[in-house]
């Protein structure tokens, strides 16, 4: 039960992680897209701090929850006397969730307090560099949560890796 738990959470982690991704980079962004520089830069400055809140909760679960599970699994085998054998879709998940954690927090802790001092200057031009860097990286963790999708409920060949 406390198995089927945590991959619940991990499966609503990635739920919101990556689909937050698709709705900033394919609503959002061109939703605002006909607003004046200040509003545009504001509201997205405002939707992205509490997506990225979200996020830093939904990735310490995911990749907490993912570990737990490895871990668990690992411990079961190990004591059953069998040799673990981690299936390689796993270890690619784990693999690419760092890398997306990582994309995440330079996203999160490098290039978001760029747009909040743009915003806080009233810079819009800088701001919208700042958003262009933004939406970059976002993009580039989109196509990496895609592949850990695709990796985990296709295996490595159906994804050509």
């Amino acid at each position: 039960m406390f198995y089927a738990i945590l991959k619940t959470v991990h499966l609503l982690s990635i739920i919101v992680w990556i689909g937050g991704m698709t709705f900033v980079h394919f609503f959002l962004r061109p939703a605002v897209a006909a607003l004046e520089a200040p509003e545009r830069v504001r509201l997205t400055h405002v939707a992205l701090g509490r997506f990225f809140n979200a996020v830093l909760v939904a990735g310490v679960l995911a990749i907490g929850s993912g570990l737990w599970m490895m871990g668990r699994i690992a411990k079961q085998t190990v004591q059953a006397g069998a040799q673990l054998s981690l299936p390689p879709e796993w270890m690619a998940m784990a693999v690419l969730g760092v890398v997306m954690l990582a994309i995440f927090g330079h996203t999160r802790f490098a290039l978001y307090p760029r747009l909040t001092r743009a915003v806080t200057a009233a810079s819009w031009p800088a701001g919208d560099a700042a958003l262009a860097s933004i939406r970059t990286w976002l993009m580039v963790n989109l196509v990496v949560g895609v592949v850990i999708v695709a990796v985990t409920l296709l295996g490595l060949g159906a994804a050509g890796l």
